[in-house]
């Protein structure tokens, strides 16, 4: 799947598409792959960052946007630890985990759309978005995964509430 970011076997296909795609190695000889084929090679490759970048857009707007769905995401995953339908703990890592999601993740992949030019000179407010959203969480990230976990366990014990109520 395009937006697939856990493999990293197709993490490395995708890097390695995206040189050979925007090397500044071009064409030499009728032997090699047409202007056609080059631009039709960086046109597919273009069109598969966008669909990541989709996949990832709340991280490359404005903060309380990428707050927002940080928190749903967490919650969801939380949610599904509670319930026993996976084993780890998302809170233990999660600070950390975005750390390193904005730095090999999301920065790379907005610098990728800025440098091919497909948003314009938007690609600079979304490199700059995710820059600073990766600053913000750096200091207040620690402290928002508290908030999370606090907010989760009182939603819960409303919601075994109104089950003990029926």
């Amino acid at each position: 799947m395009a937006t697939d970011i856990a493999d990293k076997e197709l993490q490395t296909l995708r890097k390695n598409r995206w040189d050979a795609a925007f090397s500044s190695n071009t064409p030499s000889s009728a032997n090699e792959e047409s202007e056609t084929e080059g631009d039709d090679r960086k046109a597919t490759i273009v069109i598969e960052h966008l669909i990541q970048a989709s996949d990832v857009a709340h991280t490359m707007q404005h903060w309380h946007i990428y707050k927002k769905w940080n928190e749903r995401y967490f919650m969801e995953c939380y949610g599904a630890y509670k319930e026993g339908r996976v084993d780890t703990d998302p809170s233990f890592s999660w600070y950390q985990g975005e750390i390193g999601f904005f730095d090999f993740y999301v920065i790379p992949l907005a610098k990728k759309l800025q440098s091919c030019g497909v948003f314009g000179v938007s690609s600079d407010e979304y490199l700059n978005y995710a820059t600073q959203n990766r600053e913000e969480w750096y200091r207040e990230g620690n402290a928002l995964v508290r908030e999370y976990i606090s907010k989760f366990e009182g939603n819960a014990g409303r919601r075994m509430a109104a089950i003990d109520e029926v």
